[in-house]
């Protein structure tokens, strides 16, 4: 079958959601598809462009002008799916229904072409209530004409237990996993390493910042737990906290630095920036558990499947999480946190990590559905072969 995986917008090789979608593109190629990738982004000489699989069908030029023809202007996609003979379009929602989009898939419903959209996290209302200005406005826009634009999809693929998005049946599958791109987890003597005590507890929690992360909690619970044996004259095991990814000046202002300056963790938090490949996996081989999301309450999410707990397993990790993912609630090398605001119990994960045996290839095992090539077949099945 001849795909068309659309997105729309340009990618990073530090993003994470650029490699999830690669690693889609990868899954249904497994699975013995044509896939082509289409998206956007800009030219060597600066023109907005419109690509597939690195070859340009549409170059709005450059300027103000440009930039908004690109966000009206589909004619070129749907040209290609017509001459390319297209059969499935899957596109990856970026929270931007508008009534040229509606036009678009409109008229790809008339043209016999299949389609779904991904909804990457639902709800996502109140994730974008506290973006900029910008954002909020074309949130608005969104919420006008998304109901009209999901009804010429023939379903809404999504990550929650969602039977039902913006008026239209879902296909609940989970985030998966790519084997070949995650090495397994080697946890390597601390002698060297940041804190020279053997004993030192080294936490890793990987993501691009934002507040339904809630990293601060962790950093919290970090300083509660000195403060406790600081409070009894008691000897306490040294702990440190790897924050891997983008931290907006926003966010370390409001949610980072305040608690870093009560509970004086200056050499306790470490912040390592955007890192991949061969540096990302050194320092998880200095870190013996990872932090998952600890805030998606903030967003108002109970049920997600996020991407994070997923790589954290395909690695052989432990790790805590405080969201509903079936996938993992029940597994032995899961922490659960409460849904709130509360401090992270570190003397809990401490004691947890004092009894725990389980080897990294072993947790790896219990991901092996997960794998893209899987999830992906589930999404066709359901178009091509609904039960």
């Amino acid at each position: 079958m001849k795909i068309l995986f659309l997105v729309y917008h340009g990618f990073a090789d530090y993003s994470g959601i650029t490699k999830k979608i690669h690693y889609q593109v990868k899954g249904l190629k497994e699975n013995g598809h044509d896939v082509r990738l289409c998206y956007y982004d800009f030219s060597p000489d600066g023109h907005r462009c419109r690509y597939v699989d690195g070859q340009v069908i549409k170059d709005y030029g450059t300027g103000k002008w440009a930039a908004i023809r690109q966000r009206m202007d589909y004619d070129g996609v749907y040209d290609y799916c017509v001459r390319e003979g297209i059969q499935f379009i899957y596109a990856r929602c970026f929270m931007n229904a508008n009534p040229f989009l509606v036009r678009f898939f409109k008229k790809i419903r008339k043209a016999g072409i299949h389609a779904v959209t991904e909804i990457p996290t639902y709800p996502y209302d109140q994730e974008l209530r506290t973006f900029y200005w910008v954002q909020r406005m074309e949130l608005k826009v969104d919420q006008l004409f998304r109901n009209g634009l999901y009804k010429y999809m023939d379903a809404m693929v999504t990550f929650s237990d969602a039977k039902e998005i913006f008026g239209q049946r879902t296909i609940n599958i989970s985030n998966g996993v790519d084997f070949d791109s995650i090495p397994i987890h080697e946890v390597k003597s601390q002698e060297s390493g940041v804190g020279s005590d053997k004993s030192a507890l080294h936490l890793i929690g990987v993501a691009e910042i934002h507040p339904w992360h809630a990293f601060d909690r962790v950093v919290a619970g970090i300083g509660e737990y000195y403060r406790r044996y600081r409070s009894e004259c008691m000897e306490c095991r040294d702990v440190y906290f790897h924050i891997v990814g983008g931290v907006h000046p926003h966010h370390m202002k409001q949610y980072f630095n305040p608690l870093i300056e009560k509970y004086h963790l200056y050499d306790k938090i470490i912040f390592h920036g955007t890192l991949f490949g061969k540096e990302l996996d050194e320092v998880f081989n200095q870190c013996q558990f990872a932090i998952g999301s600890l805030g998606r309450h903030r967003s108002g999410i109970t049920v997600i499947k996020t991407l994070k707990n997923r790589e954290y397993a395909t690695r052989g990790i432990p790790f805590i999480y405080s969201e509903q993912d079936s996938d993992f609630d029940h597994q032995p090398y899961i922490v659960k946190a409460p849904a709130d605001e509360t401090p992270i119990d570190i003397q809990q994960i401490i004691d947890f990590m004092a009894d725990f045996k389980m080897a990294p290839e072993d947790i790896r095992k219990t991901v092996e559905p997960l794998q893209w090539k899987y999830q992906m077949k589930k999404v066709v099945d359901a178009v091509f072969s609904p039960q």
